[in-house]
């Protein structure tokens, strides 16, 4: 195999990450669901079954990469996205049990795409990249990506806002071409689609560069899981990663779990349905400016002085929602959304100075798996808390729902804190 055989696969690395990444109904996901027929609750705890599955087969799809290759787990990642994508296109509007079952296979689907992909995109596409220049190649690409990224959820959000409302298009469009609600709320699924058959296409072109087969897969993935194991006793038992971790999986449980709702907090502030991908295009672009800030900051204070700051910010802006002003409810919503570029820059820093390199990357591998057994956790308690007002209904109930997360979690960042000021004099 000659390098050139791989001179394609860093442009196919960055169509991939683009179109699998920057999904057309990211701004309307709760929503979509709730239309469909099931409640709120229900669909906060389809949360917890994704971030199940994505924890449960991170590390064998890990290890299957390195066995199998890169390429053949970039090819299934693809063929369960096409998958996941019927499922809700087809999902029966309405349809009681029928309708839960196709979403809780459409999110047991997604988790195992998103598990195969996670790692594998990146891999193939470094190992691709001329040796004797890699690590600067590697940047420029990654910097490359993460442009063509950030422009493609700018197009991608703000098209599945308004594809999903037909308010703007029927206004102007024949009374033969008017969409009704119930096509329109398809759209975005449709369009998603063709994204997902995009990434197969670029997934069957990709090639496989030569690399080290490390034994069968059976072997590969009992060695992933010991390694992992032996990685997550390490990191909480040192007392500071455990409390980079601890603290940073609570603030981003609570706020990752409203960024999965937001569409229902905008109903219920009353924005129109157009607007909500514009409003996803422009937090991802003051998303843009974040690292440069958040390294800044890192840079002044110490990790537990950030983690502090983060946690300040998320509580101003659970607080803020609470009254759920009308448009101006949006303010606090924004806000709280740009905590997570924060925190994850913050947590990924200090984790990085304080692993050694030979566990580097196992050490992020239990940070995913740790925040995503945080996220799905907090999601099953939320799903819970809404389901607790049987006397309200829809926006009724995620107004109260967010009401009663305030407290818990001030009283949570309270106690954490103090933990973590105790070890920290302990060991000073």
């Amino acid at each position: 195999m000659t390098a050139s055989d791989l001179s394609g696969n860093p442009r196919r690395f960055i169509v991939f990450t683009v179109f699998y990444n920057a999904r057309a109904y990211y701004p309307v996901l709760a929503i979509l669901f709730l239309d469909l027929g099931l409640s709120l609750d229900q669909f906060v705890m389809l949360n917890l079954i994704w971030a199940a599955t994505i924890l449960l087969f991170e590390v064998p799809s890990g290890a299957l990469a390195d066995t199998v290759g890169r390429r053949n787990l970039l090819v299934t990642a693809a063929g369960l996205m096409v998958c996941e994508m019927l499922c809700l296109l087809l999902a029966p509007r309405g349809g009681g049990g029928w309708l839960l079952g196709v979403c809780v296979l459409n999110r047991i689907l997604s988790g195992l795409s998103e598990a195969c992909a996670s790692g594998a995109d990146e891999a193939l596409a470094y190992d691709s990249l001329p040796e004797e220049e890699r690590v600067g190649a590697w940047d420029r690409l990654l910097a490359a990506s993460l442009r063509w990224r950030a422009v493609g959820f700018v197009v991608a959000l703000t098209l599945g806002g308004m594809m999903y409302d037909p308010t703007l298009w029927n206004r102007f469009a024949p009374d033969g071409l008017r969409l009704t609600h119930a096509v329109a709320h398809r759209l975005p699924v449709v369009l998603v689609l063709g994204q997902a058959l995009v990434c197969l296409w670029v997934a069957l072109r990709m090639v496989e560069p030569p690399r080290q087969v490390a034994g069968d897969t059976g072997n590969a993935c009992r060695r992933a899981f010991r390694l992992t194991l032996e990685t997550a006793r390490w990191v909480f038992t040192q007392p500071q990663t455990r409390v980079i971790l601890v603290i940073g999986l609570v603030i981003d449980s609570i706020v990752r779990n409203f960024a999965t709702i937001t569409s229902s907090y905008y109903r219920l502030i009353q924005l129109p349905e157009w607007s909500f991908g514009l409003i996803g295009a422009t937090i991802g672009m003051i998303g843009w400016f974040v690292p440069g800030i958040a390294g800044k900051l890192n840079q002044r204070y110490g990790t537990l002085a950030n983690l502090g700051i983060a946690a300040g910010i998320a509580m101003i802006g659970l607080a803020l929602l609470v009254p759920a002003w009308p448009v101006w409810g949006l303010l606090p919503a924004m806000g709280l959304m740009t905590t997570l570029g924060y925190l994850g820059f913050t947590v990924s820093r200090a984790l990085h100075s304080l692993a050694d390199s030979s566990h580097r990357a196992t050490v992020l591998s239990v940070k995913g798996m740790a925040f995503n057994l945080g996220f799905g956790l907090f999601s099953l308690g939320f799903s819970r808390l809404l389901a607790s007002f049987p006397a309200s209904s829809g926006d009724a109930a995620l107004h109260s729902a967010l009401r009663w997360q305030v407290p818990a979690y001030a009283l949570g960042v309270v106690m954490l804190f103090a933990w973590a000021l105790r070890l920290k004099k302990r060991a000073a």
